[in-house]
């Protein structure tokens, strides 16, 4: 979820894949550097190191869900707090463990529950894989103390948790020359085990869920006169494609080949209609009653056609469109059809009726429905980032009621171009 932009580079290394692969253990430790000194410095300083290890994957759709506690863990010395996490890594054959997993760090605490984790047993091998969970004290330099571990794999854990007897940690100790596993008195539990199947999008479709693409299109006022060279709505008489026309044809083309009768439901917003009050969702094809157009090339005609026949207004309302989408994705669950329904909304400005339009997102969020939000132009797009919950805070209505899931994806369409 973190922007990369916003983040501080440590460095980075780059190699062939058969660098890797062709490795005795299939790993390989680069040297980090900055990417200025990457290009223009043949004397790099030393950045650290990353190693990458490669391996051969078996596919798996299978996700183990576990929460993990502990109980009776140790202080290091007399006056230290117990600030505990896990770290959970494979054993390749190498012999050496890659960290597949890591907990949260949990204050001042010696019995500690940490928050589910999820292991796809492709991460791990398989579910007799042997898997290293070592619980560390958490230290603010970087130099994390060892409380103690166990190696289980994902089967022992299960048999752990159905037995709802912990597993005691060892600790490696020196004793002389010898390396022995200290038997501690603290214990590991498996407080939860479930085994999940994560569908793919290609199962669906092999299911018979059929995709439908509708498009709503932005006709409001600042989005400049249509008639001149500056307007994002300019129909180049050489034939080169606007903004809009970029937008519908690049999402449209990937979307089609899903959608079985490659009709269209196109609608426009913020617009006046001649001899009419300002719509904000009116038929993109002109028909009263009927809003489905053929195919991307009957959006691309509609689109022009409107064009010629309304007069662009505002202000920019989304709220509306989203109802309607929703109206036709519930009306389809009614009618227990295998759809699922994706909107394309293409505009150039920050959205006028925020909590009307969270309203409506909510209101579908329980719908077979996802929104795709294109944004043209220049303009500061940061608003609309909040319709894209991406960040994990999950989109709340006007009477408190919180999206069962995120249905919006919003991007600038200056990013994805191409």
């Amino acid at each position: 979820m973190l922007k990369l932009e916003e983040q501080q580079s440590l460095g980075e290394a780059s190699c062939a894949l058969s660098e890797i692969v062709t490795k005795p253990n299939r790993s390989l430790t680069l040297d980090l550097v900055r990417r200025v000194e990457s290009v223009s410095s043949t004397h790099s300083q030393h950045h650290g190191k990353l190693t990458v290890h490669a391996e051969e994957c078996f596919s798996s759709r299978t996700t183990a869900e576990m929460m993990l506690s502990c109980l009776d863990l140790e202080s290091k010395d007399l006056f230290s707090k117990c600030d505990p996490f896990l770290v959970i890594s494979k054993l390749v054959e190498s012999g050496i463990s890659i960290p597949v997993c890591k907990t949260e760090v949990l204050k001042n605490d010696h019995n500690p529950t940490w928050k589910p984790v999820f292991l796809n047993i492709q991460q791990v091998g398989s579910k007799d894989s042997p898997l290293v969970i070592e619980c560390f004290n958490f230290n603010s330099n970087g130099k994390h103390d060892l409380i103690g571990k166990v190696q289980k794999s994902l089967a022992d854990l299960e048999k752990i948790h159905s037995g709802r007897e912990g597993e005691n940690l060892f600790l490696p100790t020196l004793v002389g020359h010898d390396c022995e596993n200290k038997i501690l008195k603290s214990k590991l539990f498996v407080e939860n085990f479930s085994e999940t199947i994560q569908h793919t999008f290609l199962d669906y479709l092999a299911g018979g869920v059929e995709l439908n693409f509708m498009v709503a299109i932005d006709f409001t006022a600042s989005n400049g006169n249509p008639r001149l060279p500056d307007s994002l709505h300019y129909i180049d008489p050489s034939g080169r494609q606007n903004a809009y026309q970029k937008a519908i044809y690049e999402v449209g083309e990937v979307l089609q080949f899903y959608d079985t009768d490659k009709c269209f439901p196109a609608w426009g917003f913020g617009a006046r209609p001649i001899d009419g009050p300002v719509s904000h969702c009116f038929n993109l094809n002109g028909s009263n009653n009927y809003c489905k157009v053929e195919g991307i090339r009957g959006i691309m005609m509609a689109y022009t056609s409107a064009l010629f026949n309304v007069s662009l207004a505002g202000p920019t309302l989304f709220g509306h469109v989203i109802n309607k989408a929703a109206l036709i994705a519930s009306q389809s669950l009614a009618d227990e059809a295998q759809k699922y329904f994706v909107l394309l909304i293409i505009t150039d400005g920050v959205v006028t009726d925020l909590q009307e339009t969270k309203d409506a997102l909510v209101k579908a969020s329980d719908l077979p429905l996802s929104i795709l939000i294109v944004g043209v132009g220049g303009a500061d797009f940061k608003e609309m980032e909040i319709l894209d919950a991406d960040k994990g805070e999950r989109l709340e209505s006007s009477t408190g009621r919180v999206a069962s899931r995120d249905i919006v994806q919003f991007v600038p369409f200056r990013d994805v171009q191409g």
